[in-house]
């Protein structure tokens, strides 16, 4: 993920604070209602040379944190543990029209907010199918230089972007609709909106997993067959009135997106 230019921050983050303890010790469990600074949380985002850094989320948090019942081996879903749905770990290949641009867009939005661009080989991988071979050559000095190994301590990841034994570290992009702001047979640009989930699950977790809403914007250029990135930006919201439903624990966020494969294709 790669940063934001609408924030002026000049870096990811922020002062980190640990969540004051639930009954049972769980970061989730405490209620917490209204917004949270755009310091306190990360959200996953990957911009051009400039757009580097940004931090932004929200947080509601309500109700106690009383665990599930267990279940048996037998009632689990079969799924493979944060394996996402799709048969190519890169989407490609789109219609040469306004929604062939959107499918793209919107794709490209789940591609660049997910783990994989917390681990260098990954991360280079996307970046050169992704962006014009232009544009990909101009990021990724400086993305690797963003993607530092303090950056990613800060995070709880270690220097090869692995979080702690017994931890889930959550990134996924969901997006929500699409707009096409101008297209050509050429050049298009869409806007996507988003849902962003970000943060670890763990019992000593001072990062807790929580969501928030932007909007991304992609340049996007026909290129070799394909819609590539030229460049991209984001902003904040549309943000939702926050809802009254409980918070999870971090058991029950780490059960989910082990069951719950992320998508490799939004649409």
């Amino acid at each position: 993920m790669s940063i934001g230019d609408d924030q002026g921050s000049g870096g990811y983050g922020g002062t980190r604070v640990r969540l004051p303890e639930g009954d049972d010790g769980d970061p989730y469990g405490t209620p917490r209602r209204g917004g949270r600074s755009s310091s306190r949380s990360l959200v996953t985002v990957v911009g051009v040379v400039v757009v580097l850094i940004a931090a932004i989320a929200f947080a509601n948090r309500g109700g106690d944190d009383s665990a599930s019942s267990a279940e048996s081996p037998a009632d689990k879903p079969r799924t493979s543990p944060t394996a996402p749905t799709g048969t190519k770990p890169v989407p490609s290949g789109y219609a040469h029209d306004e929604q062939g641009a959107q499918s793209a867009a919107a794709n490209y939005a789940v591609t660049l907010g997910s783990t994989g661009m917390f681990t260098e080989d990954t991360r280079h991988e996307i970046v050169d199918a992704l962006y014009t071979p232009d544009a990909a050559a101009a990021l990724r000095a400086p993305m690797d230089a963003a993607y530092s190994a303090g950056f990613l301590a800060r995070l709880g990841l270690d220097a090869d972007g692995a979080p702690p034994e017994g931890s889930t570290f959550v990134s996924r992009t969901t997006p929500l609709g699409s707009t096409v702001q101008k297209y050509s047979a050429t050049d298009a640009r869409v806007s996507v909106w988003y849902l962003g989930l970000l943060g670890m699950a763990g019992e000593k977790t001072t990062d807790p997993v929580t969501s928030s809403y932007r909007t991304w914007t992609f340049d996007l250029r026909w290129t070799d067959g394909d819609w590539k990135i030229v460049k991209d930006t984001q902003k904040d919201g549309p943000v939702p009135v926050p809802g009254d439903q409980r918070a999870a624990t971090s058991e029950e966020i780490s059960k989910a997106i082990e069951e719950y494969g992320g998508f490799t294709y939004a649409r």
